[in-house]
C-alpha cells in the first residue's frame, strides 16, 4: 500500500524478462528481436529451475540442487513450497543464526535465476515477476520485496493467468495487429500449478485485455494431490511392512520424491510403483493405479471444478460459449483435469502452450509492452515488435475485497469488515466514502484496512492502519471522517484519509502490517550479497 500514486516505471540500463516465480519450478523468459518470447535456459540447460533452497555450510546455498542431492541431505537444511509462506509473519527458517523470511528465501531463488538468466543474456536490470491472482497484497508486497532483494528493478507484478492469456493470445498472433481490432474473444484461464490455483476468464480483441471475473486457492495445487500418495502408500507400508517413511526424516524426502514420481507417471501410465530402498537392501514396494489415485483425490479436483463453475457464473458466461479453456500449470498434464473440464464446457481444453512456461513466457511479453511505452528505446526489439506492443492496454479486476473496519450499527462493542471495493471490480477503480468518530475528542482517528469478504475481522487479512493526527481540540462524536480506497492500474492499493470539521486535514501515518522498511531490504541485501548462491 502506498499513499503516493506514481504510475510512472523507470527501467535500469541493462536486459529486461519475465519470471514465473513458482511454488515448485520456476523459470525466467525473454522477447527476442522478432518478438517471440523464449525460455532462458539455466545453468543445467533446462527452461526450469526446482524453486527449491538447500541451506549449506559456511553461506552456501544451492537453488534447484539434483533431486539425488536433496534426497540424501538434512531435511532441515532443505527448504520447499516457499510460495505458500509468501507474506506471512509466522513462518521463518533460522541459519546462520539469522532468521530468513519467506522473501528472503524467495529472494534466493529469484538471485540464482537472476545468475543463470545473465550468462546467455548479459547483465539483467528489469523483471515482471508473476503472482497467483489470488495473491492479496502482503503476498504481492513480499514478492516485489525478494525481487529488489535479488538485485532486480520489478518494474511490475503481474497475475499468472493474465500472463498465460498474453502468451497465448500473442503465439496466436492476435494481439497488435490492425486487421478485426474490434472481434472479441472470451477465453478461461485453469491454472492448476505446484501449490496455488486460480481460474480467470478473460475477454480480449487485438488491442485490449479484459479479466472479466477470477477465484482460486493459493493453497491448492499438485504438492496435494502427491501427498494423497504419500498417505496411502505410506499407511501402507506402516501396515504391511511394519516401517512408516513419514516418521524417519532420512527417509522422507526420498519417499515424497518416490510419490511425486509415481504421480507424474499416472498421467500417461495406468498404473505406477512406488518403491522406497532401506538399508541392508531392503525394498518397500507399492503399486498404486490411475483410478486409485483418481478416487483418493477426488475432493481436491472437486474444490477446482466449484471454484471453476462459481468464475463462470460470476462472468455470466455460459461454459459452452468459451472460445477456448487454457491449461496452464504442470498439474493440468493429470487426465482428470481436461476431462473435467469438458465435462462443463463440452470442449477440449487447449494444450497449445507449455504449461510449464507459459506464464514465464506471458511475462516476458508484458514486460516488453511496459518497456515499449516507456522509452521504446534500450531494448533489443525491431520497431515493428514495438510498434505492435505499445497498441496493447490490458484491464484487470481485484481478487479481494477492499475493507475498513468498522463499529457495527447494531452492536457498538462489535467490529465489522465494511467492503469498499468488493473482488472482481474492474480497476483502476477510486471509492471515497464517509463515515462518523464513535468516541469524543480523540487524540487520534485509526483506520484499519482490511482484504478478505467476512464481515468477520477475524477472517480478513489486515494490510495497514492510517492514524490521522492533529485533530482539531474538543472534536464530537459523531464528526465525518473520509476514506478513499483505490488501485491503480497496475494493481496497487492506495488509501487517504481525513477528518471533516471545519475542513481541517489530519496527518496521514501509514503503519505496515507487515513487509519491510528500507532500512529492512537494504539489510537483506546485503545479506544476499554475501551468501555464494549457485
Amino acid at each position: 500500500m502506498s499513499t503516493q500514486q506514481n504510475n510512472e516505471i523507470a527501467f535500469h540500463p541493462g536486459q529486461t524478462v519475465g519470471i514465473d516465480l513458482g511454488t515448485t519450478f520456476s523459470s525466467v523468459a525473454q522477447l527476442n528481436s522478432s518478438g517471440v518470447s523464449i525460455p532462458v535456459k539455466n545453468h543445467d540447460g533446462q527452461v526450469i529451475t526446482p524453486s527449491i533452497v538447500l541451506l549449506g555450510p559456511n553461506g552456501h546455498i544451492q537453488v534447484g540442487p539434483p533431486a539425488d542431492v536433496v534426497a540424501q541431505a538434512d531435511p532441515r537444511t532443505v527448504i520447499q513450497s516457499i510460495k505458500r509462506e509468501m507474506g506471512s509473519q509466522q513462518f521463518s527458517v533460522v541459519y546462520q543464526g539469522r532468521q530468513l523470511t519467506p522473501e528472503f528465501i524467495s529472494a534466493l531463488i529469484l538471485k540464482k535465476l537472476k545468475m543463470d538468466a545473465e550468462k546467455q543474456l548479459g547483465p539483467v536490470a528489469n523483471a515482471v515477476i508473476t503472482v497467483p491472482y489470488y495473491f492479496n497484497d502482503l503476498c504481492r508486497r513480499a514478492t516485489q520485496n525478494a525481487g529488489q532483494i535479488a538485485g532486480l528493478n520489478v518494474v511490475d507484478i503481474i497475475n499468472e493467468p493474465t500472463a498465460a492469456t498474453l502468451a497465448y493470445a500473442w503465439a496466436k498472433g492476435e494481439l497488435g495487429k490492425a486487421e478485426n481490432p474490434e472481434s472479441e474473444k472470451t477465453i478461461m484461464v485453469y491454472d492448476l500449478g505446484g501449490g496455488t490455483f486460480d481460474v480467470t476468464v478473460v475477454k480480449y480483441t487485438s488491442t485490449e485485455f479484459r479479466v472479466v471475473a477470477t477465484d482460486g486457492d493459493m493453497r491448492l495445487g499438485g504438492l496435494d494431490w502427491t501427498n494423497r500418495i504419500v498417505q496411502k502408500v505410506a499407511d501402507q507400508f506402516a501396515q504391511k511392512d511394519r516401517y512408516d517413511p513419514r516418521q524417519d526424516p532420512h527417509h522422507k524426502l526420498l519417499f515424497e520424491q518416490r510419490c511425486e514420481r509415481a504421480k507424474r507417471a499416472l498421467s500417461s501410465a495406468p498404473q505406477a510403483v512406488v518403491d522406497l530402498p532401506l538399508p541392508g537392501g531392503r525394498l518397500l514396494s507399492a503399486v498404486i493405479t490411475r483410478a486409485e489415485f483418481e478416487t483418493i483425490t477426488s475432493d481436491l479436483i472437486q474444490r477446482t471444478r466449484d471454484t471453476t463453475e462459481l468464475v463462470l457464473e460470476q462472468a455470466g458466461i455460459d461454459p459452452r460459449k468459451l472460445d477456448e479453456i487454457l491449461l496452464v500449470g504442470g498439474s493440468t498434464h493429470m487426465p482428470i483435469v481436461p476431462w473435467m473440464l469438458r465435462s462443463i464446457s463440452g470442449r477440449v481444453p487447449s494444450r497449445d502452450l507449455n504449461p510449464e512456461l507459459a506464464v514465464a513466457q506471458g511475462a516476458a511479453i508484458h514486460a516488453a509492452i511496459l518497456e515499449a511505452r516507456s522509452t521504446g528505446q534500450n531494448t533489443s526489439m525491431s520497431h515493428p515488435v514495438i510498434k505492435r506492443l505499445r497498441g496493447i492496454r490490458a484491464t484487470d479486476v481485484n481478487s479481494h475485497s477492499l475493507g475498513v473496519v468498522i463499529t457495527d450499527p447494531s452492536d457498538q462493542n462489535h467490529r465489522m469488515n465494511h467492503i469498499m471495493i468488493p473482488r472482481n471490480t474492474t480497476i483502476p477503480h477510486r471509492i471515497t466514502q464517509r463515515f462518523v468518530t464513535t468516541l469524543s475528542n480523540p487524540g487520534s482517528i485509526s483506520l484499519k484496512l482490511v482484504e478478505g469478504e467476512s464481515e468477520e475481522v477475524e477472517a480478513c487479512t489486515t494490510i495497514g492502519e492510517f492514524r490521522i493526527i492533529g485533530l482539531p481540540a474538543n472534536l464530537p462524536a459523531g464528526s465525518p471522517v473520509e476514506l478513499t480506497y483505490s488501485y491503480d492500474s497496475r494493481g496497487r492499493i492506495h488509501a487517504r484519509a481525513k477528518e471533516l470539521v471545519g475542513n481541517n486535514i489530519g496527518t496521514l501515518e501509514l503503519i505496515h502490517a507487515t513487509g519491510l522498511s528500507d532500512a529492512g531490504l537494504a539489510a537483506f541485501e546485503r545479506l544476499a550479497e554475501g551468501y555464494t548462491v549457485e
